[in-house]
């Protein structure tokens, strides 16, 4: 029987990269619907471009600092994807603000992990400032890109529970280990041709989205999104 086409990712990050760990983790096992094609940093210290080179990914970096505008660095990094026939990009702590004309070309093909469950706290600081408002209840969310800032469809969220004496690091720990689960189990979805965007939201087998998943569905899920 011949093996299913898998679709082809690359992953824009600046940093350490656990969230692309968490992807590379998904993509090792055979039966998952994605391989990741090429990893691409803006900077050539990120430690997840260490990441991608231990899994055997190729890797790229494209400075952005010689470029005089944003649309011309773009403008490489879209001919650098195509080039390795990327079909969706997975952002993955990338601290670049994207221009809406890359945006629109990878429109409902680009996703994104917020720590937030949106549309609450866009933006930086989002744990210090669910600490500050007393939430019982923070998060975060996988979601299709948009040019407005952390804008764009639902796909997965997950809940974490603010716990009495939580600290910024604490409850951004707590949160980080969802976004390990949630961002390969939407990219699984989207892999397995389960997502559709109609009306600028997302449908998950012809069924309103986001999925949202409580502390304990998440936490008993598997980690490498094989979700039935």
């Amino acid at each position: 029987m011949a093996q299913a086409r898998k679709l082809r990712v690359g992953v824009l990050l600046s940093g350490g990269g656990t969230n692309l760990q968490a992807l590379l983790d998904a993509c090792a096992d055979a039966s998952f619907p994605a391989e990741i094609a090429l990893v691409v940093s803006n900077n050539e210290d990120a430690f997840g471009l260490t990441r991608a080179r231990r899994a055997g990914v190729e890797t790229a970096v494209l400075d952005h600092r010689p470029y005089a505008k944003r649309e011309e660095f773009e403008a490489d990094l879209d001919r650098l994807l195509r080039g390795h026939d990327v079909e969706v990009i997975c952002l993955a702590g990338f601290l670049r603000v994207l221009t809406e004309g890359f945006v629109e070309a990878w429109r409902d093909r680009m996703l994104n992990i917020h720590p937030s469950l949106l549309p609450a706290y866009k933006g930086l600081h989002t744990h210090a400032r669910a600490l500050a408002d007393g939430v019982a209840t923070h998060g975060c969310t996988v979601h299709f890109v948009r040019p407005a800032l952390d804008d764009g469809p639902l796909v997965v969220q997950a809940e974490v529970p603010v716990e009495p004496g939580d600290d910024v690091d604490s409850l951004a720990a707590r949160v980080l280990t969802r976004e390990h689960a949630i961002y390969p189990l939407a990219l699984k979805l989207l892999g397995d041709g389960r997502l559709k965007v109609v009306d600028d939201h997302v449908r998950i087998d012809g069924a309103p989205g986001p999925l949202r998943l409580g502390w304990e569905s998440v936490d008993a899920a598997d980690p490498h999104g094989r979700a039935s």
